[in-house]
Parts: C-alpha cells; sequence; structure tokens
C-alpha cells in the first residue's frame, strides 16, 4: 500500500492539478501540499495541523476523506517518533506560559467577572488618587492661622479707577 503522501500526489496529478491550483482553491501554502506528497510531516509544528490539512486536501481530490485520515494516523503511529507529536521548535516555559495556561483552564463565566471587577477597583483607586491631589491650593488654610482666623481670599477687583489730578504730589512727611 502507498503512503498518504503519495496517494495525495498521484490523486492530483490524475486530475491534471499543479501544486500551486490546489494551493489557491484550498488556502493552504504550497509548501505544506509539497510536505504533505513528500511525507515530510516534521514540516508542521502540530498533528492537528497535519490532520487538518491532510483532510482539507483530500476533500478537495475527491477522495474519501475519513479514510486518508486512518491511514495517515496509522502512518504517524509507525514512523520514529511512534506517534508523538512533532517537537515544537525549543520553547522554554517561564512564568508567563503558566499563567496562561492556568488562566486558560478557567471558564470565561468566572474570569471575565474577575477581571472586570479588578479594572473597575483600580480605575477608582487612580480617580481618588487624582481627585485628592487636584483640590485647590486656596480652600487649604493656612498652618500657622488659627480657624478662627481664617478667611477664604477672595479676589479684589477695583470698583473705579482713580480720576487724574493736575494737584502737585505731596511729598512725604519725615518720620520722627
Amino acid at each position: 500500500m502507498s503512503s498518504v503522501g503519495e496517494q495525495l500526489r498521484v490523486a492530483r496529478e490524475g486530475r491534471g492539478l499543479g501544486v500551486s491550483e490546489v494551493a489557491n482553491a484550498t488556502n493552504i501554502k504550497s509548501d505544506y501540499i509539497r510536505a504533505m506528497e513528500g511525507g515530510d510531516w516534521e514540516a508542521f509544528s502540530a498533528p492537528v495541523y497535519i490532520k487538518g490539512f491532510v483532510r482539507t486536501y483530500a476533500t478537495h481530490l475527491k477522495l474519501d476523506a475519513a479514510a486518508v485520515v486512518e491511514a495517515l494516523q496509522a502512518e504517524l503511529r509507525a514512523g520514529p517518533g511512534g506517534g508523538r507529536p512533532p517537537a515544537l521548535a525549543g520553547t522554554r516555559q517561564g512564568a508567563l506560559d503558566w499563567v496562561m495556561l492556568q488562566a486558560s483552564r478557567v471558564p470565561l463565566t468566572v474570569l471575565f467577572p474577575v477581571i472586570l471587577g479588578l479594572a473597575v477597583l483600580g480605575a477608582l483607586y487612580i480617580g481618588a488618587r487624582v481627585w485628592r491631589s487636584s483640590a485647590p491650593a486656596a480652600a487649604k488654610p493656612s498652618p500657622t492661622l488659627s480657624p478662627g482666623l481664617y478667611q477664604r481670599q477672595r479676589p479684589v477687583a477695583p470698583a473705579a479707577l482713580p480720576v487724574p489730578t493736575n494737584a502737585p504730589v505731596a511729598e512725604p512727611r519725615p518720620r520722627r
């Protein structure tokens, strides 16, 4: 029995289709189509992509997609990896990866209200800090005045301008 890649290539050539035509019709990159036909399963980052692309490709070629996917799974199990998914390119897991994994396990009906509540509390805290720091300086009494002596200063506007006169200016009296 031929491999899945050979079955796909023979079916494509039997229909007289080129790789670029299949790529345009299925929205699968031509590099992936060549990798599938060559049996190069390491070109894919996860088994879900392999199965999905093979199913789409087989459906486009009017093959029995379920039978082709079963043959693919058997081929992957018999391969050198023993059915294990191909390793992702040297990824190291950090603290953010762990947090995101834990967050993905929490249902959105729980996670969304918690995040919304934290955002509201943060906005209230920032608003209170801004409100306290922007209080007018004139409303704050001087620390040297007692509460009975303090009066808020009102802006003084002159009632009228002084009338100019031709009278000589009086000289100041000498102090004794």
